[in-house]
């Protein structure tokens, strides 16, 4: 089968997982917050598809040996159905509502674990940065079309949930049709080289690109609004801005996507870095300055997405076979780390200081800079 319409299809898989997640999140924040649940009931409800994609990561290359890659997208959307279809009920007892919210988590972590594997696998290497680019920009458009379905519809309508089970069957009956069944097995067949935690051994500066994404990810969609609203900023701009972040981050991942085959790719992973650090540094005093504040969000957005397309990148480039489900079932692991990791940190910084959310993404940042510079050197010997 041809490996353009193959590709097609693992990105319209993805843009439909980040659309779910994108959807279900602020959705399921806000009836229980509406219905008078605590804080600490939304946040481990927030919490429980981060802990579900984890728990993918560690059952991926098991489930890869029962399974073949076609039956295994068939399962995890059928399990994705199933998670959103509990918020048809206006009231789902909380205990239907966690396993659904894990049952989730379980599913999207599986089909982006298999689809960043398989899209590297399929791709040209000379055009590896902007495929795997045009991939994460999908997954990021989509899941910002989850807030703005609940903005125009409420978080009261069933139609959200509705729309993402439509696109849900849409990538099922696709998959059905087109996707082949030997995508993992073929992978499967030789040994691995490292285990999830010899892979942070192995590529520390990956891992900790993916890290610091996630946890940028969690604390711009959860807790920018509040840092810009404690500065004046009136609470539907404050929400905007987080919008416009993840806007910059998917508009500008297939140029850098486009430039990471043309230039060496550690040095611009390094570079996107020491740039989100410095607008990082900078925010305390950006945030008081309307007229560059927006488009430092936008430039935020785009080299933070960058550190993590490029992480993919750099994966595909270095790992074939078992070995790249391996690395991205670590990177799905990660994910879920970080996005745990990100609100608590930042949230216990914010109670002590004005200043807490750029202070939790610079020492974040920071983590990522020395390792990705450390990097620069070893890379030869590291993959050879």
């Amino acid at each position: 089968m041809n490996n353009r319409y193959l590709l097609g299809v693992l990105i319209f898989a993805v843009s439909v997982v980040g659309l779910s997640m994108g959807a279900t999140l602020p959705l399921v924040a806000l009836r229980l917050h509406g219905a008078g649940a605590g804080s600490l009931a939304i946040g481990l409800m927030s919490a429980l598809p981060a802990a579900g994609m984890i728990l993918a990561a560690l059952l991926v290359h098991r489930l890869c040996r029962h399974f073949s890659g076609r039956q295994l997208y068939l399962i995890c959307f059928a399990l994705c159905l199933l998670g959103c279809a509990a918020l048809l009920a206006d009231q789902a007892p909380l205990a239907v509502l966690a396993g659904a919210r894990l049952l989730l988590g379980v599913g999207m972590g599986v089909l982006v674990i298999l689809g960043e594997s398989w899209v590297n696998e399929l791709c040209d290497e000379r055009k590896r940065g902007q495929i795997v680019a045009l991939y994460a920009a999908c997954f990021t458009g989509c899941q910002l079309g989850g807030p703005a379905m609940i903005s125009l519809f409420g978080a009261a309508s069933a139609w959200p949930v509705w729309l993402v089970l439509a696109t849900n069957l849409l990538a099922l009956a696709l998959v059905w049709r087109s996707l082949p069944a030997d995508l993992v097995e073929a992978a499967e067949d030789a040994p691995r080289r490292f285990s999830l935690l010899g892979f942070v051994r192995i590529a520390p500066a990956l891992c900790l690109g993916v890290l610091f994404f996630a946890f940028f990810d969690a604390v711009v969609l959860s807790l920018f609004p509040v840092y810009a609203s404690s500065h004046g900023w009136a609470v539907g701009v404050a929400a905007l801005m987080a919008s416009v972040i993840l806007g910059g981050d998917m508009l500008f991942q297939v140029p850098l996507g486009w430039l990471s085959d043309r230039v060496d790719r550690r040095a611009l992973h390094l570079g996107c870095g020491v740039l989100t650090l410095a607008l990082g540094l900078a925010l305390p005093w950006l945030i008081g300055q309307g007229s560059l504040l927006w488009p430092a969000l936008v430039v935020l957005g785009a080299a933070a997405g960058g550190i993590y397309t490029l992480a993919l990148v750099l994966i595909g480039q270095h790992f074939r076979g078992p070995d790249l489900v391996t690395a991205n079932a670590c990177v799905g692991m990660l994910w879920g780390v970080g996005s745990l990791l990100g609100p608590l940190l930042s949230g216990a910084l914010m109670s002590t200081g004005p200043q807490g959310l750029p202070l939790a993404l610079c020492l974040a940042a920071s983590l990522f800079v020395v390792a990705a510079f450390g990097a620069l050197p070893l890379t030869r010997r590291v993959f050879s």
